[in-house]
């Protein structure tokens, strides 16, 4: 039985270390997770925040993809949509999914990421 998602991995191209430290941590908060030596010896890095962990592995022929992405839950989108910008990151909001608010980034090698929270519905029952 699945209990419950561990982590998820995305592509990076050899020698994005520094520039993923920069946006996963200074740009969107989370902290850096060392990795075990033998893991550390391929590159890439991890990063968490809470129990979301992002891993961000090394691909030599790396193509960010298009479409797949994890989607972030997080409180305060506006301000934290700001936080984005306020550090250079491109910010796309996308008000089809009803019930949330949303928007996509991407890291500095063009993963895509969705941030999201849930709309408090107002009135009676809400």
């Amino acid at each position: 039985m699945i209990a419950a998602v561990d982590h998820v991995q995305l592509a990076a191209p050899p020698g994005s270390e520094d520039a993923l430290r920069a946006y996963y941590v200074d740009t969107l908060g989370m902290t850096e997770i060392p990795k075990p030596p033998v893991l550390a010896a391929r590159g890439g890095c991890w990063f968490g925040a809470g129990a979301v962990q992002l891993h961000l592995g090394v691909e030599a022929d790396f193509r960010p993809a298009k479409k797949a992405h994890p989607g972030l839950r997080v409180t305060g989108i506006e301000a934290y949509a700001a936080r984005l910008q306020a550090h250079g990151a491109k910010v796309t909001w996308d008000g089809d999914l009803p019930g949330y608010r949303r928007f996509y980034s991407e890291d500095p090698v063009g993963n895509r990421l969705e941030f999201l929270e849930a709309v408090r519905r107002s009135g009676p029952g809400g």
